[in-house]
């Protein structure tokens, strides 16, 4: 990425100089809490920095978070009264979550410490592929994977096709969803607007399912049978 290649030539997206790191000098509390707290996990002697905080976008982040904290409020009672209308409220708390994380907290943090790289995610609602949905959903994941995993194996001889097998059951093993690996060997290249159904209906039906499992159980330990109606 151009931003990035600036940021390694010491320089933030709009050209003005920054200091320019170099080992050891970057061996010091402050670089180590900056890269603790920047919204990736790649790190880079010098990060791709902008020249000022927007306090504008700051504040629509901040309100953006509000409102998504009021939604919850509004949903969390109707998980509490009933267990069948679930799907409905769990997706959006899904895609709410989604936005506030990927979109509102981790542009927060990257306003803060100037920090110019904001590409978190990309369409991945558009993806006819499992594979690509894997690789757009969750940005600084994807790339840490690429950098620490994928490419260290494809560097030690192993095959690409190894590699990438290696990576997907460790990145399932942490997600829990290796079924969107089975949706992905159906629909690849064949039907794009199918493979992308799938992907809505592994989203819609997987995570709150996942997610009602776990209330259930919670639910039933603390306060017995659920109600019905």
């Amino acid at each position: 990425m151009l931003e990035v290649a600036h940021g390694m030539n010491g320089r933030t997206t709009n050209g003005h100089l920054t200091k320019f790191v170099t080992y050891p000098d970057n061996l010091n509390l402050y670089d180590i809490y900056y890269f603790i707290f920047a919204p990736t996990l790649c790190y880079e002697l010098n990060f791709p920095r902008s020249s000022r905080i927007r306090k504008r976008f700051l504040f629509r982040r901040f309100l953006e978070s509000l409102i998504l904290a009021l939604a919850q409020q509004w949903i969390v009672p109707i998980m509490e009264n009933s267990l069948k209308p679930f799907q409905v409220p769990n997706i959006l708390i899904w895609l709410l979550a989604f936005y506030w994380f990927f979109h509102s907290t981790l542009n927060t943090f990257a306003e803060l410490l100037r920090f110019a790289d904001r590409e978190f995610y990309r369409d991945w609602w558009n993806a006819d592929t499992v594979q690509y949905f894997w690789q757009n959903w969750n940005i600084p994941v994807h790339r840490w994977c690429l950098r620490h995993l994928y490419k260290p194996l494809v560097a030690s001889g192993m095959s690409k096709a190894n590699a990438c097998v290696m990576v997907f059951l460790l990145s399932a093993f942490f997600h829990e969803v290796p079924f969107a690996f089975v949706i992905d060997n159906i629909f690849r290249n064949r039907y794009n607007n199918l493979g992308n159904m799938a992907v809505w209906i592994s989203l819609i039906i997987g995570q709150p399912l996942a997610i009602l499992m776990y209330y259930h159980d919670y639910y039933i330990i603390n306060y017995g049978t659920p109600r019905t109606g």
